[in-house]
């Protein structure tokens, strides 16, 4: 079997950005919230999904904000996409989909958390994380664990990773800390770039392995001595940055694979809430029932 573990935080966020203005009768802002049930429908339909998570930001912050203090903090989330993260989760569960809400980590930690532990199970095929983010690709392990880029519709296996990033997928983590990270506001030093933090770590895989002395450098890159001065000078963010872009894998996941089989949407409550929210048409969309 395949698992499916969808980033809900990430599907909303397209969602509001792409869909035209939708208003509940009550005036609430509905868009993202259409959008979101729309592409997880699509997905269980287009991939024949047995089994499927969800896991949602349910507070845009966790513990790397007090590491950090310049950690993205969701302060230039919209408000009105903000009132419709509870909504969304509550839609998630009547569709029969599992979900895992985070607070003090992010949906990134559970889903690496998840791709690990259900990995393990022998009936267990294949995990697929739905995220197109860098941050996702620590963890893909071979064929074993992928991430699937919905809008390309392009699986990123490790050969992948190693195309895109020039490096091998345990070396994310160190890769971002050395160029940074604009999307999760991590600066990353000065001058370093894509290209000198996939040749340098392809060689020595982590920030810790690289030698302090340029001399010891046995690969090529432009400005060796500019590069090695600057890490010298900033090794310790460097070290912190890389701290914020690893994953923690030691997220509290109860449920076992036979949990996240779906079975179905609600055959009362989902309409019932579609009907509230003046989306009507995505009442009957569900292709199952429980």
């Amino acid at each position: 079997m395949k698992i499916y573990i969808v980033d809900g935080t990430y599907e909303l966020f397209r969602a509001h950005f792409s869909q035209p203005e939708r208003i509940a009768p009550d005036g609430m802002q509905v868009s993202a919230i259409r959008g979101f049930v729309i592409s997880i429908l699509n997905l269980i339909k287009q991939q024949n999904v047995t089994h499927i998570a969800i896991a949602f930001d349910s507070v845009v912050g966790s513990f790397r904000n007090s590491l950090y203090s310049g950690y993205k903090d969701g302060s230039n989330t919209p408000q009105e996409l903000l009132y419709q993260f509870g909504l969304a989760e509550v839609i998630s569960d009547y569709l029969g989909v599992k979900i895992w809400p985070m607070i003090d980590f992010e949906a990134d930690d559970v889903m690496g958390t998840a791709a690990r532990k259900f990995s393990k199970d022998s009936r267990v095929d294949q995990i697929v994380i739905c995220s197109a983010d860098k941050d996702m690709a620590q963890v893909v392990d071979e064929d074993k664990i992928v991430c699937f880029d919905r809008r390309k519709s392009l699986i990123i296996n490790q050969s992948e990773v190693i195309k895109r990033y020039g490096i091998y997928p345990t070396s994310i983590p160190d890769y971002l800390g050395l160029m940074g990270d604009v999307s999760d506001s991590i600066p990353g030093i000065p001058k370093w770039g894509s290209k000198s933090a996939s040749t340098l770590l392809y060689r020595y895989e982590t920030i810790e392995n690289i030698p302090q002395n340029v001399n010891l450098w046995d690969v090529k890159v432009r400005g060796a001595r500019g590069l090695s001065s600057s890490l010298e000078t900033n090794r310790n963010e460097a070290y912190l940055y890389k701290n914020l872009a690893t994953l923690r894998y030691d997220v509290s996941i109860v449920e076992d694979v036979d949990a996240l089989e779906w079975l179905g949407a609600d055959p009362i409550l989902f309409p019932k809430l579609c009907n509230q929210l003046g989306l009507d048409r995505l009442a009957n969309f569900p292709v199952k029932w429980n």
